[in-house]
This record gives C-alpha cells, sequence and structure tokens, in this order.
C-alpha cells in the first residue's frame, strides 16, 4: 500500500480496482486500519490548517515529488490528484508528517499530541526536554505543555526515553496496564501484545502494576506479562533491544534463540531452531545495518549449521 493510493482514495479519484484494492487492505488487518485512520486525521487536519497557510506551494509541491522519488529509485511513482487544486494541502502535509510520514495532531480539547511512527524509527523531544526514540508502529501522547506535580505521558509500542531530570516533577509512563515512574534516567520500554518489557541504561525506574512494583537500576530489567498482576524483575544479558537507535546487533556471549526472537521480529519473519541442542549456542560479534541474509550466513558458518527457508519461514538446524 502506497501513500500515494491512499490520497487518491481519500480524494475520491481512485479507479474501482484500486478503491477496492484500498478496503480489502484496510480489512486485512487492524494495524492497517490504525494506519489509514491515522492517515484519513492527518489529511483532514491538513486541510484545515491549509486556509491560513502562507506556505509557498510550488516550493512544497516540488519538494514533496522530490521525497517521493527519492524514497523509491527503482520504481517510478506518480501522485494523479489535481496539483493547484491540493498544492497547498500537500505543502501542509509534509510540514506535518515529514520525511517520515510522523503524525502530529491534536487528540482534545486539552492539547493532548500524538506522535506515530507508522514505518518509521523517530525521535522526538518533549516539551520538558526529554528526548524519545519511537520504533516503527508505536504511537505516544503527550500534553502541549506538561502542568502540576507530574509529567504524564502514553506509549503504545516500543519507544527509548531519554527523561530529562526534575526531582520535583516525576515523569510517568502509562503502557498498557502498566506504570514506569522516572526522575531523570535512561530506558527502553516495550509492549506487545504479551508483555511489556522495561530496560534500564542509567538511573533508577520504578516499574508497577496493581500496586506491585519493583525499583530498577542499570542492566536490569522488569517483565510485566498480560496474564501476570505484577512485574518481574531479573537482569538484562544483553543490548539487542538497542538494535533500532544505533542499527547494530550486538552480540555478547548472546544464545542464539535470543538473537532468533529479535530477528525474527526486526525483519517479519519466523525464525525456528529445529534442533534444541542449538538454542543456547553462544554468539559474540556485532552486526551492523546488515541484511538478514548476511546474518544468517555468518550464524550458518560459526555454528556450521544448515540455513533452510520456506515462504516467511527460517529453519536453522
Amino acid at each position: 500500500m502506497t501513500d500515494d493510493l491512499l490520497v487518491k482514495h481519500l480524494l475520491g479519484e481512485a479507479t474501482s480496482e484500486e478503491a477496492a484494492h484500498v478496503q480489502q487492505w484496510i480489512a486485512a488487518d487492524a494495524a492497517n486500519k490504525k494506519q489509514f485512520d491515522h492517515f484519513s486525521l492527518i489529511w483532514s487536519e491538513s486541510k484545515k490548517l491549509a486556509v491560513n497557510s502562507t506556505i509557498d506551494e510550488n516550493a512544497a509541491w516540488l519538494r514533496f515529488q522530490q521525497r517521493v522519488a527519492q524514497q523509491d529509485s527503482h520504481k517510478a511513482k506518480t501522485v494523479s490528484f489535481r496539483p493547484m487544486q491540493w498544492m497547498r494541502v500537500a505543502a501542509i502535509l509534509i510540514l506535518m508528517i515529514g520525511i517520515g510520514w510522523a503524525t502530529y495532531y491534536t487528540i482534545d480539547s486539552g492539547r493532548m499530541i500524538a506522535l506515530h511512527s507508522d514505518n518509521n524509527i523517530l525521535t522526538q523531544t518533549l516539551p520538558d526536554g526529554s528526548v524519545v526514540t519511537l520504533n516503527k508502529n508505536s504511537t505516544i501522547k503527550y500534553p502541549k505543555h506538561f502542568k502540576g506535580n507530574t509529567r504524564d505521558v502514553e506509549l503504545d509500542g516500543e519507544a527509548f526515553f531519554n527523561v530529562a531530570p526534575d526531582k520535583s516533577k516525576p515523569f510517568y509512563i502509562t503502557v498498557d496496564e502498566v506504570t514506569v515512574k522516572v526522575v531523570g534516567t535512561s530506558f527502553n520500554v516495550k509492549s506487545n501484545h504479551t508483555k511489556t518489557e522495561v530496560v534500564v541504561e542509567t538511573g533508577i525506574v520504578e516499574v508497577s502494576k496493581n500496586n506491585k512494583g519493583v525499583i530498577l537500576n542499570p542492566k536490569e530489567k522488569a517483565t510485566v506479562r498480560r496474564n501476570a498482576d505484577a512485574p518481574v524483575k531479573e537482569q538484562s544479558t544483553d543490548e539487542l533491544y538497542n538494535y533500532y537507535r544505533t542499527k547494530e546487533f550486538v552480540c555478547n556471549a548472546t544464545p542464539l534463540w535470543r538473537l532468533a526472537d529479535v530477528l525474527s521480529e526486526v525483519y517479519n519473519v519466523k525464525i525456528e531452531i529445529a534442533n534444541a541442542q542449538l538454542y543456547n549456542l553462544p554468539l559474540t560479534t556485532t552486526f551492523h545495518n546488515e541484511s538478514l541474509d548476511s546474518i544468517l550466513q555468518v550464524i550458518s558458518e560459526t555454528f556450521n549449521i544448515q540455513v533452510e527457508k520456506t515462504g516467511d519461514r527460517i529453519i536453522l538446524k
């Protein structure tokens, strides 16, 4: 699904076949519907802002066309909707969503702002100076200005936080039914349909659920499973959680099963280890911005094991 086709669909300029394709894509997956809703909302908001905009539409439109061309040098992309009529809207849209199609929008009268990363990794500075890096397909909601005695944000997905110190105003993150409380520290928060995981790099972090909490120090993590009523504290034994910030997979005697799990998630495949004796084979190396095939080749040669591919399944044996 391309942004161009979504725009055509929103404008009512898609052919019947294209419209049917969009509808099928939306119905196929809840994540697709969520992406379309975000896209529709930002498109609607951009039209409202266009009324009072003083942006140079011609220059913005040129930048838009250049950006589309740069994003895919192998396949020509064209935007078939009326450029003069929608040029101002496109200009506002570019400024609002930027090169990564990030979505900024007001979600209620309290001036809450939501930032959604879609298929990109985004870094945002919050009103208090804290910096958050969103992994792909993640959303953070925060107020335009932190007021009162706390700094409260909501997270859906995964993000790394570098919180600006302020002992008088603790920083709270709500994710699912879990609360993360900090004053000034750096840590990673990841949530999916089975669990929430918090890994601390610096400072002290409190993780709680149902008024039951644990205190984490550097190189410690807390795991809170959906069906559990309290977090479980343990040592953080690797740096693989950092891959989306560093573009590296750092392995330090990392068991093969752990690397396989992370690679499966990152590359959207299913890596299976057929032989139980291979599960805990330790790997010490760093993969820097390498392809999955290259990583699998290193694993194969290091441990003298076979890599078998069947569709989106990869079997190590």
